[in-house]
This record gives structure tokens, sequence and C-alpha cells, in this order.
């Protein structure tokens, strides 16, 4: 796929990623405004749309740019998905995508059903931004566009911890850092820095947590009243379930937060004992082998009896 031949002739491009967006999903939509606002002619209007992302990612260029107001209607002549498939994760901006002349998805989900006019869907990739920077022209990047799809990266692979960081993902994060941009201070400001509320969060979530299957499994739960009494929003809780998956002995951590009444936005992380993405499916979520979420129905209770049924049927050896 070659971008700027898509977007050619294109008056109005729109650009938008998941609700609820995280680093790679921001890094992902920005770094792909910068090029196109760099390479398309000056009057072409680009816009990104996300929910109001983290302040960590002030940092990259476009922040300030980015629309979190959906109250609008405008019609794209093409419009860009990223990090997900259209439909209900894309939130708010799903109705600009349905009414783009030019549809076009761009992810790394096993998950995606590739419902856009043009689909450019690599579930091998480590991320979303690792996709951009694959399609990008590589004498057009600046050190603006690096930044942000490092930033992408990072998040996506824990920092090159995970399990779908390649070789490639390494020699491509070689790339963008050699444009000079201070990639420790990003590291340790967007990935591993917490104000003192997320700090006092985690610890709480920590606390109250309940490991079950001998051990092998954990899970930990925040209701609305909790979130309130800190002050938390969802934005606040990046961490969390890798800190739960990082005890020794535990095999899958489920992290749960409520979002209405007996509803629950559920992260999976595993090793390679648990395809957390089989989990997920199963309850009409997604995601990669090792690190996946749904939305779930009832109480606690209900929740993790059902999530535990699967898992523990492949801690077993069982199919999911």
């Amino acid at each position: 796929m070659n971008i700027l031949q898509e977007c050619k002739g294109a008056k109005r491009v729109g650009i938008s990623g998941h609700v609820r967006p995280d680093g790679d999903c921001v890094g992902s939509c920005l770094g792909l405004y910068l090029y196109l606002k760099k390479c398309l002619p000056g009057d072409t209007v680009i816009k990104v749309f996300l929910e109001k992302p983290a302040d960590i990612f002030t940092r990259i260029k476009g922040f300030s740019e980015i629309n979190s107001d959906f109250g609008t209607e405008e019609v794209f002549d093409v419009f860009f998905c990223l990090d997900c498939e259209p439909g209900e994760r894309l939130g708010k901006a799903d109705s600009y995508f349905q009414d783009a002349a030019k549809q076009i998805n761009i992810d790394h989900h096993v998950s995606n059903k590739r419902k856009g006019e043009l689909n450019y869907v690599v579930p091998g990739a480590s991320s979303a931004s690792e996709l951009i920077y694959d399609l990008l022209e590589k004498d057009k990047l600046d050190g603006d566009i690096a930044e942000a799809l490092y930033i992408g990266i990072i998040h996506d692979t824990g920092v090159f911890q995970y399990s779908n960081t390649a070789p490639q993902t390494m020699e491509k994060a070689a790339s963008l850092i050699s444009f000079g941009f201070d990639f420790p201070a990003i590291i340790e400001e967007t990935f591993y820095q917490k104000t003192y509320m997320q700090s006092q969060i985690m610890g709480r979530a920590l606390m109250e947590s309940i490991r079950f299957l001998d051990g092998q499994c954990i899970v930990s739960c925040l209701d609305q009243k909790t979130m309130k009494f800190y002050g938390a929003e969802s934005k606040d809780l990046e961490g969390i379930v890798n800190q739960l998956r990082n005890i020794r002995g535990v095999h899958c951590a489920i992290f749960m937060y409520q979002t209405d009444v007996l509803e629950y936005k559920v992260s999976l992380r595993s090793d390679e004992r648990v395809d957390v993405s089989a989990v997920a499916s199963y309850f009409g979520g997604g995601g990669h082998k090792r690190a996946a979420g749904c939305t779930m129905k009832g109480n606690f209770y209900d929740c993790v009896n059902n999530l535990s049924l699967h898992i523990e049927k492949q801690l077993n050896g069982e199919l999911c």
C-alpha cells in the first residue's frame, strides 16, 4: 500500500484509533498525521480524532491538534482507522469512517475482520506504529514522525519485553532513534513513571488481588466507587495488569475495572501457556496471544468464573 498514492487528490483526510487510546494508538495516529501534513499539499485538511489521551503523550508533536469532540458532522475523502477494526472499537469516529469515500484500515490484531475498503492487517507485527513505519517513504521521515512511531512501538512491546518483539522490530526502532531524540527519557517518562495517584491505585489493585487455579492465575478489580475515591480515569490504570503478570508463578493475569452497572472492562496478560486472545475473542473482544481484552457483563464473580473456565482449559493443555 502506498499511503500517499491512496491520498492523492483528497481534500479532507481523517485519522482515528480505538477508544481509550494507548501509546501505540496515539503514536501511530500522530505519526501518520505528521507524515501526511508534511507530504500532502498544504491546502489538504487533515484531522485526528481520539478520545482524550493520557497527558504523558503531550511530548508528541501534534498532540494539541487531536480532536476529542466528535460532535460535528464531517465527511472525508479518505479516512484511516488505526490499531483496531472499524465498528464499536473505533467509537464515535466510526461514523466518519463509514461515511468516507475511501476507508483504510491498518491494524496488527489477529481478531481484525478486515472491514475496510483497503486493509493492511499484519497480525505478526508488534504494533500499528511498526506498520505505519513500513508504509512510509523513509526519505520523508523526520525526528517528530520518528519519535511518535517509537513511542507507539515501545508501548505495545513493553519496551521490547513482550513476545511480539521480533528482530525486525528492533531494527526499525534502531532506525527511528537514529534521528537523535532522547529515547531514554521517552521510555522513562511515558512508560515507567507514574503519578502519586496512579501509584496509589496500583498499590490498591495489587493489595486486593486474588490468586486462584493453584496460584497460576491472578485477578484484581476496581469498582467505580474506588476509582472515584482516587479521582482515577481509565488512562490512569495503565501498567496494573502487567504488574500482576510479573508476579512469580503467575501464568495469566486479569485486571478489571467497572465501567457501568454490571459491566467491566477486562485486560488479560499471559505467558506462553495461555492464549488470552482466544479467551477474549470468546467474549467479544480480541488482541494478541499474550495481551488481550474485552468487555463483560455481570457481577465480578460471574465474570471471573467465566474467564477462569477458559483459562483453566488452556493451563490443562486443552483447547479454549
